[in-house]
């Protein structure tokens, strides 16, 4: 024994982890998440075109997605702050298995409509307590004010990675069987017509899922949750539901992060919706277009991984997280302007402007995410983390599915693109003045030089025993 005290701020994460290791089993966890999804955006319109469905039909099938993603959002947030995070993302895993099997053997319209369904529900499932078990053990660990941004800018970075890396194989997969004389036959043939070369990245992204689940059960330990039952679950999810909702109402942080993620959902639709057109018209042909498009993509991710691993770097550049939000935003809106200046140019230089217009916008996407929800997670306690990452993610996918609609409604040119700028610069300047601090407790609210200590906003029906006090996180900008 030494005599000296231990340090306050240090407390034993669950299952005993450090932070490093919880740092690198949040970003596996993220890489094997996102990797099969990456791997069907190459392929999913032609393999469903090859199994004879019109472009009608897909356009069903991906709006059961978003419609499944958006319905379920908070529910299932507020369902891994009642059971645990560990359960819920594996569940995610095995829908995600089973869609992905039906999306790669189904031949019949509502085999793949059930497929997309409940990549839609694993989507809702998964888009927050992966980070949340994070953070959790994070301050487990090290106490509530422990750093977050380079664990998170690492998880982002991941993510961003596996699409790229998803979105390469995807296409690559069936080329390579197409150059085998006779295989892709043969797959037929053996297979009595259920599996072809296009169905091959989503048979294997199957397989992926299959190592998440089995990863997640077994690396991702939480503390021991109050022994429940259907009814508790059944009741604990509705307040979780209503207090996520309340976040925004309660806290102006909050409630500009919430916004700043809708003007990002503004931006993805009009990348998502309006370059793959682009990209045809510039090479001639849809086929030619789709190449260079899911190559424009991998590039996009890559930059989006770039700007996530640069977060803490901006936000200690600029002196704060949300200085570092500000700065970011304006990469995207610079970006989207450039697109849309652009429209109706096709030579060389107006080209490489283009491009550069769309990497700057997942650039600035991606430094921007994990600086607001460094944010987020210093006014947010562990009962309801993973709900206040639903509703943020629900106001991106509601906003995007609308700007979708209003931007595909416009006419051709540089308007949709402009019209997204205006959505992002309205989102930027929300950061121009610093936010309030969080309320102030009652007691004992000093910190040991006098300075009051903010409270995060409890979001969820249930609290843990760990410490609800953190410093705030504001300083002048």
């Amino acid at each position: 024994m030494t005599g000296r005290p231990v340090p306050a701020a240090v407390f034993p994460g669950p299952g005993g982890l450090d932070g490093a290791t919880a740092r690198r089993r949040y970003v596996t966890v993220s890489f094997l998440f996102w990797l099969p999804i990456g791997m069907s955006i190459a392929t999913g319109v032609l393999l469903f075109t090859e199994r004879g469905m019109g472009l009608a039909a897909i356009a069903g099938f991906y709006a059961v997605h978003s419609l499944t993603a958006a319905a379920m959002e908070l529910p299932t947030g507020g369902l891994s702050d009642v059971i645990g995070r560990r359960p819920v993302l594996a569940v995610a895993g095995l829908l995600n298995l089973t869609a992905f099997t039906l999306i790669g053997l189904g031949a019949a319209g509502w085999a793949i409509a059930l497929g997309m369904g409940l990549m839609g529900l694993a989507r809702a499932l998964s888009s927050g307590p992966a980070e949340a078990w994070y953070v959790d053990t994070v301050h487990a660990h090290a106490g509530p004010d422990a750093d977050l941004r380079t664990g998170l800018a690492r998880g982002s970075s991941a993510t961003s990675a596996a699409l790229a890396l998803g979105t390469l194989l995807g296409g690559g997969l069936p080329w390579l069987l197409g150059l085998a004389p006779g295989l892709g036959q043969w797959l037929a043939d053996t297979t009595g017509g259920l599996v072809i070369p296009l169905s091959v990245p989503a048979l294997l992204g199957a397989l992926v899922e299959g190592v998440f689940v089995l990863y997640v059960l077994s690396a991702l330990p939480e503390p021991p949750r109050p022994r429940t039952t259907l009814r508790r679950v059944m009741g604990g999810v509705p307040a979780a539901i209503a207090a996520g909702l309340r976040l925004g109402a309660r806290d102006a942080l909050i409630r500009r992060i919430l916004l700043t993620a809708s003007a990002a959902g503004a931006a993805l639709a009009a990348v998502e919706l309006l370059t793959p057109g682009r990209a045809a018209a510039l090479m001639g042909t849809a086929e030619s277009g789709a190449l260079v498009f899911a190559g424009l993509a991998c590039a996009g991710f890559l930059c989006s991984a770039l700007g996530s691993q640069l977060a803490p770097l901006v936000a200690r550049f600029t002196g704060s997280s949300e200085r570092a939000v500000l700065a970011s935003l304006g990469l995207v809106m610079l970006g989207l302007t450039l697109l849309g200046l652009t429209t109706h140019a096709m030579s060389p230089l107006a080209t490489t402007v283009a491009v550069t217009g769309y990497g700057l916008v997942y650039l600035g996407l991606g430094a921007a995410g994990p600086n607001e929800n460094d944010l987020l997670h210093r006014r947010v306690d562990a009962s309801g983390r993973a709900t206040a990452l639903s509703v943020q993610s629900l106001s991106l996918q509601l906003v995007a599915a609308g700007a979708g609609l209003g931007a595909g409604a416009l006419p051709p040119g540089p308007l949709p693109w402009l019209l997204a700028a205006t959505a992002v610069l309205a989102g930027a300047l929300l950061w121009v003045r610093r936010a309030a601090p969080a309320p102030v407790p009652p007691h004992p609210g000093s910190s040991a030089t006098g300075d009051p200590v903010a409270a995060p906003v409890p979001a969820g029906p249930l609290h843990d025993n760990a410490p609800e006090e953190i410093h705030p996180h504001a300083r002048p900008t």
